[in-house]
């Protein structure tokens, strides 16, 4: 119900916009595309496909900048 009422309000503000709000919002959603696609697609290559083959690899550089000493031997499960 809540949702509905939200739904409601912000229809009804946008359909009620005059001209130059109108050509605002369009101003916004044209700089956000910008933002969020076109920066994206040039200035922040994906770096982890680029320089790992697999899943795992990727998953490991991760681990071991997030937290150091994290990725140690799997096969040494703390026995002696």
């Amino acid at each position: 119900m809540i949702i509905k009422k939200i739904w409601r309000f912000y229809y009804e503000g946008f359909r009620d916009l005059s001209d130059e709000g109108r050509k605002l919002w369009l101003i916004i959603l044209i700089k956000l595309f910008i933002m969020f696609a076109v920066l994206k697609l040039f200035f922040f290559p994906d770096i982890l496909k680029k320089n790992f083959d697999t899943d795992r690899e990727r998953i490991e550089y991760i681990e071991s900048r997030l937290i150091p000493g994290a990725v140690q031997n799997t096969t040494d499960h703390g026995t002696n």
